[in-house]
């Protein structure tokens, strides 16, 4: 079947977003889109034919890391085990944090925020907010079914999101080791949902 202009397959679209995010966090936001083809073994015409913009491109890697984060939430259990499922966010959200590129990335997007802000505002949009929106409608859904009350579920969001990371997002992103080994990003992910599941009791 020929494919329809602006289509790529889901292993050069895959090997874009790596490119991207390892280019970006070497090189910052400004880097070119030439640099990122070459990375992926694509053509730049490519990048450009399936997101049209670098910010549309970062809205892609963000996008992916918001469903990484939040796909615990999309569980079929989720909805009634709720508890397991902010744990599972919350681990999850913390292992991204301690990705070495991931940091890197958002240390070299905050050196671009005035040439590019545009890029910056797609970082912050399609990632952070985008996951505490997500969050904010589990949060509702679980208010609705009288598992939880939060009568601000955004605020509760951003609540749960601080709570889990804490100091820890600012040391990485100053580049100090703030020693979380599994045994430990475990016991803060379950002790962030029990306390949280005791405050927002119905």
């Amino acid at each position: 079947m020929p494919r329809i202009a602006g289509q790529i397959d889901v292993s050069k679209n895959e090997a874009i977003l790596d490119a991207a995010i390892e280019v970006f966090a070497e090189r910052g936001v400004t880097a070119s889109m030439e640099d990122i083809a070459r990375r992926a073994c694509v053509s730049k015409q490519t990048i450009y034919n399936h997101y049209g913009s670098k910010a549309d491109l970062v809205r892609a890697v963000m996008d992916r890391r918001v469903h990484e984060i939040t796909a615990s939430l999309d569980a079929p259990s989720s909805v009634e085990r709720p508890g397991a499922a902010l744990a599972e966010f919350a681990r999850v959200l913390l292992q991204a944090v301690m990705r070495p590129q991931g940091p890197a990335f958002l240390r070299m997007a905050m050196l671009g925020v005035s040439e590019m802000p545009e890029v910056a505002g797609a970082i912050y949009e399609a990632g952070a907010r985008a996951s505490r929106q997500r969050l904010a409608a589990f949060l509702q859904l679980e208010t609705d079914a009288g598992r939880l009350a939060c009568p601000d579920p955004m605020q509760a969001a951003e609540f749960f999101a601080g709570m889990v990371l804490g100091s820890l997002q600012m040391a990485t992103l100053l580049g100090v080791d703030p020693h979380l080994d599994e045994a430990r990003i475990d016991h803060i992910a379950t002790e962030a949902a029990a306390r949280f599941m005791r405050a927002y009791a119905p």
